[in-house]
Parts: C-alpha cells; sequence; structure tokens
C-alpha cells in the first residue's frame, strides 16, 4: 500500500513538474530548456532518494519489529521453562521428603522390635535363671533324700523337659513373628520405590510433553516469521 502511495506521488511530481518545462519549451531558448532539464532531473534524482530513503526506514522498522516480537517470545520460553523447572524441582524436593519419612518410619519399626527381641531375650534368660535355681533346689533336695526322691526325679526330669520344650516353642513363635514383620516392612519398602519410581517417569513424560509442545510453537511461530518477511 504505501509502495503505491510513494509511486502516485513521484508520478504527481513528475507531471507538475513537466508541464511548465514543455510551456516554456515553446517561448524558451536552447539554453534554458537544457537548464530547466536538468534542474527537472535533479528534482526526479532527489524524489527517487526521498522514496528509497522512506522505504529504507520502512524496512528498518519493520526489522526493529520483528526482533523485538522474537527477544519477547525468547523471554516468554525462558520464562516457561524456569516454572517447569521450579515445579519439577518442588515434586523433586516432596519426593525425597517422603522418602525420608519413609526411612525415618522404617528405622522406627526396626527399634521397636529390636527392642521386643531383647525383652523376649531377657524374659528368657530370666526364666532359665528360675529353672537353673529351681534345679538347684532340686539338686539339694535330692543330695538329702536320695532314696525317697529317686523315683520323684524322674518325673522332674521330665517336668524340665516338658519346659523347656514349652520355652523353644515360644522362641521359635518370636523368630517366625519376626520374620514375618521383617517380610512385610520389605514389601513396604519395594512398594514406596516403585510408586516412586512411577512417579519419576510421569514427571518425565509431563517434561518431554511439554517441550514437544514448545517446540511445535516455536516452529510455528518461525513459519508465520518467515511468511511475514516474504
Amino acid at each position: 500500500m504505501k509502495n503505491i502511495l510513494f509511486s502516485a506521488l513521484a508520478l504527481t511530481a513528475t507531471t507538475l513538474t513537466l508541464a511548465p518545462v514543455a510551456s516554456a519549451a515553446e517561448t524558451l531558448p536552447s539554453s534554458s530548456i537544457q537548464q530547466r532539464r536538468l534542474e527537472f532531473l535533479d528534482t526526479q534524482t532527489k524524489a527517487v532518494e526521498n522514496v528509497q530513503q522512506t522505504r529504507l526506514e520502512f524496512l528498518e522498522s519493520q526489522t526493529k519489529a520483528i526482533e523485538n516480537i522474537h527477544q519477547t517470545r525468547l523471554e516468554e520460553r525462558d520464562r516457561r521453562n524456569k516454572a517447569i523447572e521450579n515445579v519439577q524441582s518442588t515434586r523433586l524436593d516432596f519426593l525425597e521428603n517422603q522418602t525420608k519419612a519413609v526411612e525415618d518410619i522404617q528405622a522406627t519399626r526396626l527399634d521397636f522390635l529390636s527392642n521386643q527381641t531383647k525383652a523376649v531375650d531377657n524374659v528368657q534368660q530370666t526364666r532359665l535363671e528360675f529353672l537353673n535355681n529351681q534345679t538347684k533346689a532340686v539338686e539339694d533336695i535330692q543330695a538329702t533324700r536320695l532314696d525317697f526322691l529317686s523315683s520323684q526325679t524322674k518325673a522332674v526330669d521330665n517336668v524340665q523337659q516338658t519346659r523347656l520344650e514349652f520355652l523353644n516353642n515360644q522362641t521359635k513363635a518370636v523368630e517366625d513373628i519376626q520374620a514375618t514383620r521383617l517380610d512385610f516392612l520389605s514389601n513396604q519398602t519395594k512398594a514406596v520405590e516403585d510408586i516412586q519410581a512411577t512417579r519419576l517417569d510421569f514427571l518425565s513424560n509431563q517434561t518431554k510433553a511439554v517441550d514437544n509442545v514448545q517446540q511445535a510453537r516455536l516452529n510455528a511461530l518461525d513459519a508465520r516469521t518467515k511468511s511475514t518477511l516474504r
């Protein structure tokens, strides 16, 4: 539109300049005609230079506007990338806090199991000491009453055997309970690790999707810029 306007102005200026020159050519001598022609050529040259200068200024203003648009788009992309990095950092911090909380819970449960194991060991030690004291008392009684207690000694041995078997059964039951609890803690740990792996995969997929969307937008913007320049 501006090129058409400039061409119309140049044509109008040429017409206005030619009219007096043509009328004066009939009355003026040849030297005056040449002088007028030179002045007319100078006027046309200046008009063409002004048109070219105007076109160059217009092209420069368009180039600056396109550069400003590119700069704005790059700043917007940097801002979005920083926002995505901040979201990813927040999610990773949340996952780390969850992992630490799970580790603290596991440590607390292991301490509780250790305390229970120690308590069971102390109970067993107390019972064994009690049995030892009883055995010593029986032996003292047997030493004084060997003849009378010879038949009772077998019964006492049977009672002790029964008590030892009962203690062994209790010990095995406690060990089975501890093994079951350790298996449960191991399963919980594996489940937490699987959840963390799934969340990290989901975050990676989201990051890739955002990158693809940004790339598509940049390609569309480049295509529009190229079409605008053409």
